[in-house]
């Protein structure tokens, strides 16, 4: 449970901005976007994939909302993302101009505002409480489907990243949360648990790769 650097309150606008653009290199050379590109079509099914309003919780610079939505209309299909971050420094540095500056645990829509709702390797900065908390809070503003991907706990994923921040030649900051933010991560049984606490029913939790964790969970049933 040791804090990350990225979740300190007295960091600079500037150390923020670099670490950000440092922690969008690592994303992109770990193909985070990946398990969204792979899983969603074929679980929502194409027809479905056409156009999407979707809300990435704890998004950042904004990345993986610019990154899948130039993959869907690649396709011809037309995502509209929503980005949500408590930290407005993320969102200036992504030009968002759309950005909501907001909590996970309190994420400020009325029910069924979304298609999707989304989270990418945000969900290890909570505590197990927050957990709950922020999964039942996706939950309620989702009109059909959660996907929520992080990191999965093992001592291969930290070798592989330590070995690639150190060949990168990483900032301190992105080279030390990065082994933190591995040793935050989770396990299947772990995640099983928490989205039985928050009330998400038919949840399914598996391992991508190895590395990552997903969750998953509609309320549509066709």
């Amino acid at each position: 449970m040791q804090a990350e650097y990225f979740d300190l309150p007295d960091r600079t606008e500037v150390e923020t901005a670099a670490s950000f653009r440092e922690l969008n290199r690592v994303n992109c050379l770990f193909r985070f976007s990946h398990p969204f590109e792979s899983v969603l079509p074929q679980w929502l099914g194409e027809a479905n994939c056409e156009r999407l309003e979707i809300l990435d919780v704890g998004a950042g610079t904004g990345l993986l909302g610019k990154t899948l939505t130039e993959w869907a209309a690649r396709r011809g299909w037309q995502w509209r993302f929503t980005n949500l971050d408590t930290n407005p420094v993320a969102l200036k540095i992504g030009g968002q101009p759309d950005g909501v500056v907001g909590s996970a645990l309190q994420l400020p829509f009325a029910d069924g505002s979304f298609d999707l709702v989304v989270a990418s390797q945000m969900t290890h900065h909570l505590t197990d409480e927050q957990v709950v908390t922020h999964w039942r809070e996706a939950w309620r503003v989702t009109r059909d489907a959660i996907f929520i991907s992080d990191l999965h706990r093992n001592a291969m994923l930290y070798a592989l990243v330590w070995l690639t921040l150190h060949l990168m030649r990483a900032n301190r900051t992105v080279a030390e949360d990065g082994l933190i933010s591995v040793r935050r991560g989770f396990r299947q049984n772990e995640w099983r648990g928490l989205a039985a606490r928050a009330g998400i029913p038919g949840a399914n939790v598996w391992r991508y790769h190895g590395t990552r964790i997903i969750l998953q969970a509609r309320k549509k049933t066709s």
